[in-house]
């Protein structure tokens, strides 16, 4: 990572990321939280379920829960963690994607508990992992995947999070915004390559960035498509260019039926 090169929105995120993580250490230590971890039931297979969706033809849908974002502002009021995650089952979604950062996102740990106890789904946490403890702390709420954003780890730190991961039997999402991120991502294990469509200078989607990218994802691994998706159209686009798993959040959140708006998206291929 090289942090003249990041947007000051990020730069941002990640510093008080490094704070909130340390004082969650001091409160909870590391030792602790691993055993913690260690001592939930195992993980539901998010890999699995994803490869499933697809080998039965349909779209592998991995629906978010947020209530708000930095580009977004307020997404869904009321915000109902364990109703979304029924609505989305409910509709086909193969997994779920809770948002837990609280101070640009106004998540919480709480929502994945909640969302997860609500369904069967794998649920991945969504956040700016950027230390093993959160490994460990994403475990120990439930998670059964973490998210590992490219452009805010060296490579090191990917391998080093993706370690404490497959640890826990977790799957990982390797998340890229170009080629060079995706090269990086290829030295990972993990079969998940999120391609995502936001700039993340100008905070713009654009659906070509996906269909550039992923004709290069080896045949060996997946791609998922994330943001910008809004029609099944949209999601042709994307299962043309190779995409057949997608991730998608603030398009179904401003819904007033976010069953059928998912299910369009699970049928749409």
């Amino acid at each position: 990572m090289n942090a003249d090169t990041l947007p000051d929105t990020l730069l941002r995120i990640l510093a008080d990321k490094e704070v909130e993580v340390r004082e969650r250490a001091a409160a909870t230590p590391l030792s602790e939280m691993e055993h913690r971890a260690r001592d939930e039931e195992p993980p539901r297979d998010f890999t699995g379920a994803l490869c499933s969706a697809v080998a039965e033809g349909r779209i592998g849908l991995i629906a978010e829960i947020k209530k708000a974002s930095p580009s977004g502002g307020l997404i869904r009021d009321p915000f109902e963690p364990a109703a979304l995650a029924r609505a989305y089952e409910e509709a086909g979604a193969a997994c779920l994607s809770v948002l837990t950062d609280g101070p640009h996102f106004q998540g919480s740990p709480a929502d994945l508990v909640v969302a997860r106890g609500a369904c069967k789904l794998p649920v991945l946490r969504k956040d700016f992992m950027i230390d093993p403890y959160q490994v460990f702390e994403a475990r120990a709420m439930g998670a059964d995947c973490i998210l590992l954003i490219m452009a805010a780890l060296s490579d090191a730190q990917a391998r080093e999070l993706e370690e404490a991961a497959r640890s826990l039997d977790m799957s990982v999402l390797a998340e890229v915004h170009d080629q060079r991120e995706l090269d990086r991502a290829l030295g990972l294990n993990t079969r998940l390559i999120g391609i995502n469509n936001r700039n993340l200078r100008t905070l713009k989607t654009e659906l070509t960035t996906a269909e550039a990218l992923a004709p290069l994802v080896p045949a060996d691994r997946i791609p998922v498509a994330e943001s910008g998706l809004r029609n099944a159209e949209d999601v042709h686009r994307m299962a043309a260019a190779g995409a057949r798993c997608i991730l998608v959040g603030e398009h179904l959140l401003r819904q007033e039926d976010v069953t059928a708006a998912a299910r369009a998206m699970v049928e749409a291929g």
